[in-house]
């Protein structure tokens, strides 16, 4: 297979990558044949795969809005992925320019567009490393050059802690960032599930056994203990259609279809 001009060498052409998948759930391009047989293997097992990949893309938006509007001007995006309409740093700065953002992902593919989608903007930059390592990514440059953790961050995990395999390492990674930053910061999740969806999510998780990241679902008890000794944000964990909607049509008749849960919660 001919190497794309945006893949690194260090990509593997042959395996699917979760960061690449999501590219293409969402209609992006920086995508491989492997990735695009991978997601329309998934997509047989469960049709409903973009759109709960757009139905997060909405939470991510609404989330960082409401973020804004509660006075934090600094964002840690976790896994942030590849980049695509509506990041962390154009909702935030469009509604607070001095909005600081620093992204992590450890796929050199999303790290690559991120840095050319942020040259020239002084207030955000990326960090090729892995979010689990919190140590030295809050030690990095590029932490320690755009955020002053003295001051309230929001620590975003979208749709990335299902890909730790491990529920100590997912609590270990939490409460590394979470006991780093100020009084006053946000924490902000949103988790896979296979709460309501039975067999096809199994069938789903099998199917990312063969990719760079493997897929581990867990439920609503599990989830709501990531934000142990913070204080959830009202309507607390909901599915992702239910937190915060825009309007009540953005709310479905069947909000579990989005098979993710979503919180926001406060560090007093």
């Amino acid at each position: 297979m001919e190497r794309p001009t945006w893949a690194p060498g260090e990509v593997d052409l042959e395996r699917p990558s979760a960061a690449r998948v999501y590219d293409y759930y969402l209609g992006g391009y920086h995508n491989l044949a492997v990735d695009r047989e991978f997601a329309e293997q998934a997509m047989q097992a469960m049709p409903e795969l973009p759109l709960i990949m757009r139905t997060n893309r909405a939470f991510l938006r609404r989330s960082v809005r409401y973020l804004v509007g509660r006075g934090i001007r600094q964002f840690l995006d976790l896994g942030s992925g590849i980049p695509t309409v509506g990041n962390v740093h154009e909702i935030a700065q469009a509604a607070a320019p001095e909005c600081r953002v620093v992204y992590v992902d450890k796929d050199p593919v999303a790290v690559a567009h991120s840095q050319v989608m942020l040259e020239g903007n002084q207030n955000a930059s990326v960090l090729l490393a892995d979010m689990r390592d919190h140590e030295s990514v809050l030690a990095s440059d590029a932490v320690t050059g755009l955020l002053d953790l003295s001051q309230p961050v929001a620590v975003l995990m979208f749709a990335v802690l299902h890909f730790v395999d491990d529920d100590s390492h997912v609590e270990q990674t939490v409460r590394g960032y979470l006991g780093a930053v100020a009084s006053g910061s946000y924490l902000v999740v949103s988790h896979g599930t296979h709460e309501h969806v039975g067999e096809r999510g199994k069938q789903v998780e099998r199917l990312y056994t063969r990719a760079d990241n493997p897929l581990h679902p867990r439920n609503r008890a599990q989830v709501a203990g990531l934000a142990e000794g913070l204080e959830l944000v009202e309507p607390g964990v909901v599915y992702l259609p239910s937190w915060h909607p825009d309007s009540p049509e953005e709310v479905e008749d069947h909000p579990e279809r989005s098979s993710t849960y979503a919180l926001v919660a406060f560090k007093p």
